[in-house]
């Protein structure tokens, strides 16, 4: 079944290409053949026609691969439409699939011939094939008619409660188009889109939410009871999939949750896993002590929680997504994680570049600590094209600070010499907004720019001149002789810009420069006529300006440039020579305006603001079309604001007994119908994904049903949970062929916690009355006690079940056996089948294996049980912190005591020994200021009052190293001296060990694979190749805890990092001929990339 649900995921979505690589070698035989299938001449398509109208399948199947071939190749073959049409009631099944492909592709070009069709395609839509049925709903949907909108109707509606989850997704590819050909139609569709998102499909989810998209985007009442779901499917929908659900979640998170941005300076609260499933009375006693706190909506956290994965995703546009989505949803300091994704991005093909560089630049204006650690990777390189250089460029910027603002200039200094001439220019701005944002190097960016005025090249002396202007514009007096040296340039200088530019400040600084300015003002006068508008226009200003203050040496030289302007072709420039003669020269009609001719002109004007093109460009959502337009594209939808307060959080709560009903429906038709075996090959798809998503949709179901429990139901709840794992448990033997055929639905059902559980192992592990055990032990004991079921009878399993937890719990057994209906939860189904009433009819009888396979499939084991257990081994080992010599006779060396919880959580134990190696006391040996990476914190030892001559002190420190590698350095001081030193550690040191069963261990690996495992086959020693050897060596290079095995031949360790409590699984897998296999389980995949490199040589080595 599963196999079958596989093929057509791949069959359908890569239709045409398959279909093409098919059609090659069929041309290849026939060399006539091959050139008539390639060539201009409408005849050669004649065997073609005779192939399709042939009493042969194998003729017509070799023209229909040819024809495809000719489609994937570009070719038109519309002219083949007819033949081809003919044989859509084929009755062979290659045949009739190519036929459809064909027919998807020409449906809406001869429309009126596949009309005549369309009984063909109805009867296909009852096909048992879901490829076919499949098909035939997408050229239905093809043949753009009005008049075939309610047979489209019909067949949508159909479809979307087909068996097959491919053609379910077909049904909201056909929404979006009849939408699209009749809008009428709406509200019978949202009815289908309705149902659609109920699906539990994620081949479906994707698609359906396609369609939400484009018929109704405002009705986000229809998202609610989906909501939890969605974000619990979003890690397995397909990425096209995963892009359009997140743009909608994102929406809809803005209108249902309170912004995190508002406390964000003042209170940042680290998110606890108990806050999730806090009661609503606990939460409003929290309210009433801690007013200010803000508490994220635990909704809210379980959309960012589960978008975070994917920011590894290979797909960029997925990567962007998420991106996007923690930008306008997360609190600010949790943003900063999508920084390091969006870099790696910038590996890829430059038009995925230029879309992450432009968005990367709006973030980086608002958030500039998001992207300082990655400054080098936005520096430019030779073979980047323009547009990327500039938004490059402009991020750099963006990023400039007091800090690195000496790199960047010296940086922007290559860029001027580019023969770009483009990006040269952008250089000389970017310089001139690095001069007005940081106030220390204005100076140094000016006298950088007034060098590049004698640069060979204009554009560059052009753009120099412009910013020039504008910087002097902020502090004019300062800077005359700059103005005297560009006034020297004039003669040379030819860009228009540029000459305008020069025109202006000497015209508004004239009497700064009353001897230049009007020599200035001859010249240009000369060259009047020849110069541009832009010129001509600064030279009649630069008269007006010199008429008013110096109107001895300029008077005549004004009223000959007015007079040449009076006649210039340019009406702009004849309007503007008017003006001004009216304004300043004095006349019998001059107006009231003559008086304040001087203020008006001379004016002291504001100094330009030298700010990013992307500035404004965040009021569009981040990774849209009309973010990269700085325009409004059609179709876009804006985010809302925040609200002020947050929509009822109930809405989102899904009804579970409506859930139980589903299941009561399925098992009844089970018993009633005891379906073929075809029924189940056709619908197994279905029932696996259903099997698959259960466990994340009761355990965001069980949520809301928990706030309104009382604490003796959930008391209640964890008992038989743990009762039934132990009766489950003594039966595991009988069971275990049936569950390896069903391990596959278990890794899928326990996808949903197991990111939970690698990311706090330490919290709520243990402890029965947190709510996130509650969840998944009940969710175990219903489907554990089911499986026993099978091979006992009930009143059996409800016996053992309430005897072993008597043991545990102090209520009594009466309470325990008689649940109350509020305790279903969506996997109870003990509620179907009660507990205590013996079954006479046996379950296999009932239940068909395929379903008892399923529902077996459903257990959900309570959670693991791994906790931190002593250190194996203590490294003796110690590093040199500081040296006799250096440190004036005062030495310093350290070792890793590996003592677990010396200095609280995160804090890796140093133990430090000092010596004193002079023949006089030292006094008052401290830490002094610590150099610390960003978030590494230092617990400091006790000062050392005196330490005698000769004399040898051992202190303990905590560092917490963030999980990395990276070096502590502070200084160690004494009364008179400080020393520079450095603590840096070794991986293995980083580690936490910890204490788990074997079947926890491939539990917990089975969920840390693909891009975090890492593995290499090394050649083992021959004295290394005993487990005791093994064991120590692996133990002694890091701080590891053993997991017992059962195999001789592969040895396993567990720990967990000190800062972030991830999993951190070892496997060391003894092979043939002295090989052995190393392979390390972890999120914290740099961290295992490291350790595999440390653990190799180690094994390998005598």
């Amino acid at each position: 079944m599963s196999g079958n649900g596989h093929s057509y995921g791949e069959q359908a979505g890569e239709a045409a290409p398959e279909l093409a690589q098919e059609a090659a070698p069929t041309t290849a035989p026939s060399v006539p053949a091959a050139f008539g299938l390639f060539s201009s001449d409408t005849k050669k398509n004649e065997d073609l026609k005779q192939m399709l109208e042939s009493s042969k399948d194998s003729a017509k199947l070799d023209a229909m691969k040819r024809i495809v071939g000719m489609i994937a190749k570009g070719k038109n073959a519309s002219e083949l439409f007819p033949a081809v049409v003919k044989n859509v009631a084929s009755k062979n099944i290659e045949i009739k699939k190519l036929v459809y492909v064909y027919l998807m592709r020409y449906a809406e070009e001869q429309q009126d011939l596949a009309l005549l069709s369309i009984s063909t395609f109805q009867r296909a839509l009852k096909d048992p094939n879901q490829l076919i049925r499949a098909s035939a709903l997408r050229v239905l949907s093809s043949i753009r008619v009005p008049i075939i909108v309610p047979i489209m109707m019909l067949a949508i509606k159909e479809a979307s409660s087909d068996l097959s989850p491919y053609v379910r997704k077909n049904a909201a590819h056909a929404i979006q188009k009849l939408y699209s050909l009749d809008p009428e139609q709406k509200e019978m569709l949202i009815e289908v889109i309705e149902k659609l998102l109920k699906d539990r499909s994620t081949l479906v989810a994707g698609s359906v939410v396609m369609a939400f998209e484009e018929v109704c985007p405002d009705r986000i009442d229809l998202i609610h009871k989906n909501y939890r779901k969605l974000c619990n499917l979003l890690v397995d929908v397909e990425e096209w999939g995963q892009v359009v659900i997140i743009h909608m979640l994102t929406r809809y998170a803005r209108t249902q949750f309170v912004s995190p941005w508002k406390t964000d300076d003042d209170v940042v609260e680290e998110y606890n896993e108990n806050n999730f499933y806090e009661s609503d009375g606990e939460q409003k006693e929290k309210d009433r002590n801690v007013k200010k706190t803000y508490t994220m909506d635990p909704d809210h956290r379980l959309l960012l929680r589960n978008t975070k994965p994917l920011l590894q995703s290979r797909n960029a546009a997925v990567v962007m997504a998420v991106a996007q989505l923690y930008w306008h949803l997360a609190p600010k300091s949790e943003a900063g994680i999508v920084s390091k994704s969006l870099v790696r991005l910038l590996r890829s093909n430059r038009e995925v570049q230029y879309i992450v560089l432009q968005n990367i630049a709006t973030m980086s204006i608002q958030r500039k600590g998001m992207f300082e650690p990655y400054l080098k990777s936005f520096y430019v390189r030779s073979t980047d094209p323009t547009m990327i250089k500039t938004l490059k460029l402009e991020i750099l910027t963006n990023l400039a600070n007091e800090a690195n603002i000496s790199t960047l200039l010296r940086e922007f200094q290559t860029y001027v010499k580019s023969q770009d001439k483009q990006f040269a220019a952008a250089t000389i701005q970017a310089i001139g907004r690095c001069a007005t944002n940081i106030t220390e190097v204005t100076d140094t960016c000016l006298n950088g720019l007034v060098c590049l005025l004698s640069n060979r090249d204009e554009t560059v002396v052009a753009e120099s001149v412009v910013v020039i202007k504008k910087l002097l514009q902020t502090q004019p007096a300062h800077h005359g002789e700059i103005i005297k040296h560009m006034a020297k340039l004039l003669d040379n200088i030819t860009v228009p810009v540029a000459r305008a530019s020069i025109l202006w400040l000497i015209g508004e600084y004239c009497e700064r420069v009353p001897k230049i300015a009007p020599d200035v003002l001859r010249k240009t006068a000369k060259s009047f006529t020849n110069e541009d508008d832009l010129v001509k226009l600064q030279i009649l200003n630069l008269g007006a300006k010199l008429y008013l203050t110096n109107s001895k040496q300029t008077k005549l030289l004004t009223q000959y440039v007015l007079n040449l302007g009076k006649y210039d072709q340019s009406y702009d420039i004849r309007d503007r020579t008017r003006f001004i003669r009216q304004l300043i020269v004095p006349n019998e009609k001059s107006g009231a305006l003559s008086k304040y001719a001087k203020k008006i002109f001379l004016a002291q004007k504001p100094a330009p603001l030298l700010e990013s093109p992307f500035k404004d460009r965040d009021h569009f959502q981040l990774g849209t079309l009309s973010h990269t337009l700085n325009s409004r594209a059609t179709g876009y939808l804006e985010l809302s604001d925040w609200p002020d307060v947050a929509p009822d959080p109930a809405v989102r709560n899904v009804e579970v007994a409506e859930s139980a009903k589903e299941w009561t429906a399925i098992l009844g038709k089970t018993k009633k119908e005891k379906p073929t075996e075809k029924f189940y090959s056709e619908s197994e798809e279905e029932e696996d994904e259903s099997a698959s998503t259960g466990a994340t949709e009761s355990e965001s179901g069980s949520e809301s049903e928990k706030e309104d429990k009382e604490e003796g139901s959930s008391d209640e709840s964890s008992g038989s949970s743990s009762s039934s794992e132990e009766s489950s448990d003594s039966e595991s033997d009988s069971k275990e062929s049936t569950a390896k055929k069903t391990s596959g639905a278990v890794k899928e059902s326990n996808a949903g916690e197991s990111k939970k559980k690698a990311k706090g192992i330490s919290k709520n592990r243990n402890t029965s009355s947190s709510s996130d055990t509650e969840s998944s032990s009940s969710e175990g004991s219903s489907s554990d006690s089911k499986s026993v079921s099978d091979s006992r009878s009930d009143s059996d399993s409800g016996k053992s079940g309430s005897a072993t937890s008597s043991k545990k719990e102090e209520k009594t057994a009466q309470d325990r056996k008689t649940p109350s209906k509020q305790d279903v939860f969506l996997l109870d189904l003990d509620d179907f089948y009660p507990v205590t009433t013996p079954v006479a009819v046996p379950t296999a009888a009932v239940l068909s294996p395929s379903l008892t396979a399923d529902l077996e499939g459903l257990s959900l084991s309570g959670s693991s049980v791994i906790d931190v257990t002593t250190q194996v081994f203590v490294p003796t080992k110690t590093h040199e912190m500081l040296h006799r010599m250096t440190g004036k006779g005062l030495s310093a060396h350290y070792h890793f005591s590996r003592q677990p919880d010396m200095f609280g959580d995160h804090m890796v134990p140093v133990q430090v020994t000092v010596t004193n190696t002079t023949d006089q006391k030292i006094e008052n040996i401290h830490i002094g200021e610590k150099k610390l990476p960003l978030g590494m914190r230092i617990h400091e030892f006790n000062p050392i009052e005196c330490l005698e001559p000769g004399g040898s002190v051992t202190v303990s420190m905590g560092i917490d190293f963030c999980d990395s590698t990276q070096t502590a350095s502070f200084q160690l001081c004494t009364k008179d001296d400080h020393f520079n030193v450095n603590i840096q550690p070794p991986v293995g040191e980083l580690l936490l060990p910890v204490t788990m069963s074997e079947k926890d261990f491939k539990k917990e690996q089975g969920m840390l694979t693909g891009m975090n495992e890492t593995s290499a086959t090394i050649a083992v020693a021959p004295q290394n190749s005993t487990s005791l050897v093994i064991i120590e060596k692996v133990v002694k290079a890091a701080n590891l805890g053993v997991v017992p095995s059962g195999q001789d031949n592969i040895h396993r360790f567990a720990a967990k990092t000190v800062h972030s409590g991830s999993l951190m699984l070892v496997t060391v897998e003894l092979k043939e001929s002295s090989t052995a296999q190393l392979i390390i389980n972890t999120e914290k995949t740099v961290i295992g990339s490291v350790l595999l490199r440390e653990l190799k040589p180690v094994l390998s080595q005598g």
